[in-house]
């Protein structure tokens, strides 16, 4: 019965994301987005499953990419087309928003015959630009936004653009998954999670456009560490 655990798990992802596009159909994006939020939580625990229970088998990779397009790829891009409409009267260029699910759906596939993702990323996880995305409905509603209502749309297209792009870039990311502990090999990670809780402990829900920014930054930084090892070692 234990092989059965993660890919429950993972289908418990997927019913999230398709009440949450309920949710964002219906205009109410608070609560799209708290499904988000809820099937990362699954979708981080069905990773840890399959590693603890030692089980892994093809259509529990297919179903978890099958998940994640609907949770992390269409639902974002409909959260982001509902926000578009609201600071325009133009009736087409909110479509813009459908790239983001047309790039996840990019990353995902080439994240399942890509050999070199095993131990990290390469162009941004589509978790963590549906994460990006879901922090927009409620910083757009901070009083000190409102000043700023009339760059909001350019600012949201931009978005898009550059979330869809960076997904599919070939700029390995850091993976925060731990085979030790030890400060040497996780020193980045480290850091990464120290500055997320400092950000997360005074800003809060802005802190999450900022904690997707470092892990970028975070991980040029381990990525250029790698490279002078590895060089050194040629050497």
């Amino acid at each position: 019965m234990k092989k059965y655990i993660p890919n429950t798990i993972t289908s418990l992802n997927l019913i999230c994301g398709v009440a949450g596009i309920i949710q964002a159909f219906q205009g109410d994006l608070k609560t799209a987005v708290a499904f988000i939020w809820l099937a990362g939580v699954f979708d981080f625990f069905e990773g840890f499953a399959a590693r603890m229970l030692k089980v892994s088998s093809e259509i529990g990779k297919q179903l978890d990419s099958l998940a994640d397009m609907v949770t992390f790829g269409v639902l974002p891009s409909i959260v982001m087309y509902q926000l578009l409409i609201q600071y325009t009267d133009n009736s087409y260029v909110p479509y813009l928003a459908i790239l983001l699910a047309v790039f996840s759906a990019i990353r995902l596939a080439k994240f399942n015959i890509d050999e070199r993702q095993t131990s990290g990323f390469i162009g941004l996880p589509t978790p963590a630009t549906a994460l990006f995305i879901s922090s927009l409905p409620f910083i757009l509603e901070l009083e000190k936004m409102k000043d700023f209502n009339a760059y909001v749309f350019v600012a949201l297209l931009v978005i898009t653009i550059l979330l869809s792009l960076i997904m599919v870039a070939e700029v390995p990311l850091l993976a925060l998954k731990f085979k030790d502990f030890s400060w040497k090999n996780n020193k980045y990670r480290f850091v990464f999670l120290v500055i997320s809780l400092l950000l997360v402990v005074t800003l809060q829900i802005i802190a999450i456009p900022l904690i997707i920014f470092v892990y970028f930054i975070v991980s040029i930084l381990n990525n250029k560490q790698s490279k002078s090892v590895e060089t050194s070692g040629n050497d």
